[in-house]
């Protein structure tokens, strides 16, 4: 993910310029992210980001992001 003009967006491509960072795909995670103000320290922004284009994107939508990592093997 990256900030635009104040919003955070998924660069799937990984091609938009600028500072990214990586998320797990988990709605709970994006909520600790959230709750932790994460997101403008980790992509060095200033003020807060919006998340709302993140909650609504498929990767956190779905049920594979149940919050729990897989078990090592």
């Amino acid at each position: 993910m990256i900030a635009v003009a104040g919003r955070l967006v998924v660069d799937e491509r990984r091609r938009l310029p600028g500072r990214g960072a990586w998320l797990h795909p988990a709605p709970d995670c994006l909520a600790k992210a959230e709750r932790k103000r994460a997101f403008p320290r980790a992509l060095r922004a200033q003020g807060t980001l919006d998340a709302a284009g993140l909650r609504e994107h498929a990767a956190f939508t779905t049920e594979m992001g149940s919050g729990t990592h897989p078990e090592p093997q």
